[in-house]
């Protein structure tokens, strides 16, 4: 969301009665002024990896009332120039082995499989059992991996993010969850 000044507004709050604390908004359609808060007149797409987009797309308000339903309103293409983002991003990450990929489609066709084939306590126990063992290969491979690039984290940390497709925060919050990973 943008303001008429250009600017991009901070969260709205919302104050639900007598906690301490405040639930808080960034969704677009809270920015229409009603209880003093600030007014936007565009949209801009954005990303959590701080990505801006460059396109700007009106909001009339008028509309957003008359159909009393923000979902209705039309943010294509909005969501089309996020979209490419996310593209341009997965496209700069690491490509996994063509060979890994199909496995891993094979695994989630088998499991979706056995969802279908037998809905008793003995197919969701399989399900589960089949989960524990990719766990098990998780908590083997992961936390060396994690441990490597956790090492080379300050000096490549941007890199580290690009190869995974995600933010340096995101990267840094994996990297923790696998490095301490424990498998019992």
């Amino acid at each position: 969301m943008l303001l008429a000044d250009g600017s991009e507004p901070g969260p709205v709050f919302f104050d639900l009665g007598s906690g301490s604390t405040f639930h808080e908004s960034t969704s677009w359609w809270h920015y229409d002024g009603t209880f003093r808060r600030p007014t936007a007149v565009t949209m801009r797409g954005r990303c959590a990896c701080d990505w801006r987009g460059t396109s700007r797309y009106p909001i009339d308000w008028e509309k957003v009332r008359e159909d009393d339903d923000p979902d209705a309103y039309d943010t294509t293409g909005l969501y089309a120039e996020w979209e490419a983002h996310l593209d341009e991003v997965a496209g700069r990450a690491v490509t996994l082995p063509g060979d890994l990929v199909e496995l891993l489609g094979q695994v989630h066709e088998r499991i979706d499989q056995l969802w279908l084939e037998d809905n008793s306590a003995r197919g969701y126990a399989t399900m589960l059992k089949t989960c524990d063992a990719l766990e098990a290969i998780i908590a083997q491979v992961g936390p060396e991996a994690a441990q490597v690039l956790g090492r080379e984290q300050d000096e490549v940390a941007p890199a580290i993010a690009e190869a995974l497709g995600t933010t340096e925060q995101a990267a840094r919050t994996r990297l923790l969850h696998y490095q301490h990973l424990i498998w019992r």
